[in-house]
């Protein structure tokens, strides 16, 4: 049984630092049921109890009463106030505590890290000068308050009032080099936070944990990364969980090997959700079947998923063909009690869409109870890539928040694919008039496109002629897709040398110009392109289609040489071409190389990818009224597009193709892109 003051005083210590608030609570109530004053000891461990405990407000109360206090009493509140993040509060009580007392590095540090936390400068200028008037600014303790304070508030470089304080300390701790080298980081100059941290070896001081981290996130390339890794392996920090998520983090933003990462990983002495999110963030864009089952692994362990996990697994999941992980991650999001989180929901809306399936899109969009403007502008995207373009206008016309830069480039992409050349004219123009958002690069290339698949090549041209900013490639590259639809050999000449000029390697220029040629017959100008290709070392890239069967993905190359069942393939493709033809099928050879035999040019078209992934779904596919999901890396020629139009007529099944730019719904003939594309 506790029976003096100090006894109670030890027990609220114990409670202060477990945050046992209840039993902290329970012996509060029995000081205060003995009839005599509190020592003022006692009343200044309730008020560190309560500030610990995050309830600076039974704290104040404790304060309020007191017939006496001391500097101790003022900086217990203040750090309660500063960690709540009661800002004015904290520096109002600052500055009626000057009334009778100075304070103490611990109060400075205190007010100084309310300060940093509001970005209030003027606060944390008012609190410097008092410490210089004081001459604890000499104390390390609050020079490296100042120092996060002034980066936290300004820009950080060698002029400013961080670097000023940092320079004139007469002793620094591995605190001080530590906010440094932070500061430079967070003010957006890493190379600084670099050359700091070469200076601090230099001067034998002795790096921590948290001065790793700091430097593996201003690490500026893969090489480095590398030779940090190591750094970190001599030093015994490999093993740190906060230390081996920097370095996923830093491996993955290089385009690191995932093996590289895997290892990192495995090699973390005991994992939080933040390191599981790191390696499955470093899987989702190139190896997002692996960022799944990692996630799967995860559910394994003794941990909860969080917003920021669920987040990278659903863009890991628009990676795939269908929606079936999306699904399955939308039960989840619901169970952990996330299900009317904005984000997610947005990043829903994209990964349901981009994996071909535009209702489910709308019912996530639909069962939100607040949208912004990511969410609006996720719904338009999709409409647009679906070739919805009359929806998209109608959401864009409902929105109830105002639309920005990415809006008009998902509605102006929609009539592009929609051919809404009117209602494109009208919204690019009321960009800048209506809404005051100057048409940047983005959408002089949507609006070059409108006009140039509506055929309106010259006024496509002069739109190119009056922009107030240089073309880049993505312009050129749409004004030549739409002179090789439209067959226009003079202007797609002009756009070929400049995108040429822009983009060297890109193949695109020269394809597209020797396919002009080949269907106008110019097989000789066909061939200079394709030989300039050869000349400059430039390679187009392979056609790949993608589908998946079961819980695997299959992929194709034009002629499926490596496929193991290509010779049953083969057969079920010589079967479907009959079949097709029945129904109008016509080869399409004028793209076909002119060097290559008469007889072998239609066998070249019917072993592109993208008919070889047909064939495969069609073998494999359990279900004659699912549909069939087919993913291609670029555009579909207008050859496969006819082909798989019509074996959608043929076997009564619905086909969704979705290549580089859009999704295809081909069902009973027909193309959801309207032969618009």
């Amino acid at each position: 049984m506790i029976t003096h003051h100090e006894d109670y005083a030890s027990s609220l210590l114990i409670c202060a630092r477990r945050r046992l608030f209840l039993l902290g609570r329970s012996l509060h109530r029995r000081v205060l049921s003995i009839p005599i004053p509190l020592p003022l000891i006692l009343s200044n461990h309730l008020i560190n109890f309560y500030s610990k405990c995050g309830r600076p407000d039974l704290a104040r109360k404790v304060f309020d009463v007191m017939p006496h206090r001391n500097l101790v009493s003022w900086t217990a509140l203040l750090t309660g106030y500063a960690h709540r993040g009661l800002h004015d509060s904290c520096f109002r009580l600052f500055s009626t505590m000057l009334a009778d007392y100075l304070p103490n590095e611990f109060g400075f540090s205190a007010v100084l890290g309310s300060c940093a936390a509001a970005r209030c400068t003027t606060h944390g200028r008012q609190v410097h000068a008092l410490a210089l008037k004081t001459s604890l600014h000499a104390s390390v303790f609050v020079s490296n308050a100042l120092i996060t304070m002034y980066s936290s508030c300004c820009s950080v470089d060698e002029e400013d009032d961080a670097w000023v304080v940092f320079r004139t300390m007469p002793f620094r701790d591995v605190i001080t080099w530590n906010a440094m080298i932070t500061g430079f980081l967070s003010g957006g100059h890493p190379q600084r936070s670099l050359k700091l941290f070469a200076e601090m070896r230099q001067c034998g001081v002795a790096f921590d944990k948290a001065t790793m981290v700091c430097v593996i996130s201003s690490c500026c390339g893969l090489q480095h990364c590398r030779e940090l890794h190591g750094l970190v392996t001599k030093s015994g920090f490999e093993s740190e969980v906060e230390v081996g998520t920097a370095l996923l983090k830093a491996y993955a933003g290089f385009g690191g090997d995932g093996d590289d990462c895997l290892k990192i990983f495995e090699g973390i002495q005991e994992h939080d959700i933040v390191s599981w999110t790191g390696i499955i963030a470093s899987c989702a864009e190139q190896e997002p079947e692996k960022a799944i089952l990692l996630f799967c692994h995860l559910q394994q362990q003794d941990l909860k998923p969080d917003r920021y996990t669920f987040s990278i697994v659903i863009r890991a999941s628009a990676g795939f063909a269908t929606e079936r992980h999306c699904l399955a991650l939308y039960s989840l999001i619901v169970r952990y009690g996330f299900g009317d989180d904005l984000v997610l929901c947005n990043a829903l809306i994209h990964a349901y869409a981009h994996c071909g399936s535009i209702q489910l899109a709308e019912r996530v969009f639909e069962q939100m109870t607040t949208h912004d403007q990511v969410s609006w502008n996720s719904m338009i995207m999709a409409y647009a890539a679906h070739g919805c373009g009359r929806e998209a206008l109608s959401a864009f016309a409902c929105m109830d928040v105002p639309p920005d830069s990415a809006t008009f480039v998902g509605v102006l992409t929609a009539c592009s694919h929609g051919g809404l050349v009117n209602d494109g004219r009208d919204l690019f123009k009321a960009m800048l008039e209506v809404y005051g958002i100057a048409p940047q690069l983005d959408h002089f290339a949507c609006m070059v496109d409108i006009l140039g698949r509506a055929g309106k090549l010259l006024e496509a041209e002069d739109l190119i002629n009056q922009m107030p900013m240089k073309p880049d490639s993505v312009i050129w590259s749409s004004l030549l897709g739409a002179c090789r639809k439209h067959g226009e050999a003079k202007i797609a000449e002009k756009a070929a040398r400049m995108l040429m000029e822009l983009d060297p390697q890109n193949s695109v220029g020269y394809v597209m110009m020797s396919n002009i040629y080949s269907a106008r017959g110019s097989f000789s100008n066909a061939a200079s392109f394709r030989k300039g290709m050869k000349v400059y070392g430039v390679k187009k890239d392979p056609g790949l289609s993608w589908i998946e069967i079961g819980n695997h993905i299959h992929e194709f190359s034009a002629g499926g040489l490596h496929h193991p069942q290509r010779e049953e393939i083969y057969e079920e493709l010589k079967k479907l071409v009959i079949k097709v033809k029945e129904v109008g099928y016509v080869a399409d050879i004028r793209l076909v190389f002119h060097e290559i035999e008469e007889e072998y040019k239609e066998e070249r078209l019917l072993l592109h990818s993208e008919k070889l992934a047909l064939v495969f779904g069609l073998m494999n596919s359990s279900s004659t009224l699912a549909d069939l999901r087919i993913m291609k890396n670029i555009r579909i020629c207008e050859d496969c597009h006819n082909f798989i139009k019509l074996t959608s007529k043929c076997t009564d099944r619905e086909i969704v193709v979705r290549d580089v730019s859009r999704f295809h719904h081909f069902k009973d003939g027909h193309c959801s892109c309207g032969n618009y594309w």
